[in-house]
């Protein structure tokens, strides 16, 4: 949530539940592209310029598509198809959430479909279990083989 996407829009929300400094989760960063990670995916990106791009965060078991109001038909198109081999519900963010993202900002910025999948299963605010890392790669592996597929069938 540190890219130039929207990033002012996210610091509103996230200020408004509290995040306001580093933090495990939901922090924005003092700016966009203020954190060293997202610097170095944003460099890495914009050199690469990927067909596409998939985003593996820890739970829910859904698969998130579009940006801000940004859908492509192809994209949804090839969303739908994650979703039926995964058992994964294709969605958006919820509002307060569609900010400031690498899927955010991969979509305004190269206008190619990207995707965020929440793996597995958990409880909010815990760690993912590694112990069921087999589980759900075996649940996402086919997303992965299907996405090199189609990469070919975009532009």
């Amino acid at each position: 949530m540190n890219y130039p996407a929207g990033w002012e829009k996210a610091r509103i929300n996230k200020t408004k539940i509290g995040v306001i400094d580093v933090a495990p989760r939901d922090f924005v960063g003092y700016n966009a592209l203020s954190e060293m990670e997202t610097s170095n995916m944003y460099k890495f990106s914009k050199n690469m310029k990927f067909d596409m791009t998939i985003s593996l965060h820890s739970q829910g078991e859904e698969i998130y598509w579009g940006a801000n109001k940004i859908y492509e038909k192809k994209a949804f198109e090839i969303g739908k198809k994650f979703e039926r081999i995964s058992k994964y519900k294709l969605t958006t963010p919820a509002y307060e959430s569609s900010f400031a993202g690498y899927k955010d900002w991969y979509i305004k910025e190269f206008g190619k479909p990207s995707y965020t999948i929440e793996l597995g299963r958990g409880e909010e605010g815990k760690s993912f279990d590694f112990l069921k890392v087999k589980d759900v790669y075996n649940s996402v592996e086919e997303i992965f083989l299907y996405a090199l597929k189609s990469v070919k069938e975009i532009e």
